[in-house]
């Protein structure tokens, strides 16, 4: 089963992009934008899905990495 949440790799000038079921969420540049959007999406329990595979993959660079590439 694939995750409904990707965290894609890491920018040139750092952040990352999420897409949500594959449409375009946002862009974040740590754990609490990634909660505040996924809240913003409906999940309210999202600090306790940051590290569910079934719920979020991490493509492209370390789980929890913001830094520019």
């Amino acid at each position: 089963m694939k995750a409904p949440i990707v965290v894609h790799r890491t920018g040139p000038t750092g952040g990352r992009t999420v897409t949500i079921n594959d449409e375009l969420a946002g862009l974040i540049h740590d754990d609490r934008d990634l909660i505040e959007l996924l809240r913003q999406a409906g999940i309210y329990d999202a600090e306790h899905c940051l590290d569910d595979p079934h719920w979020i993959e991490w493509r492209g660079s370390p789980a929890h990495r913001y830094e520019a590439a």
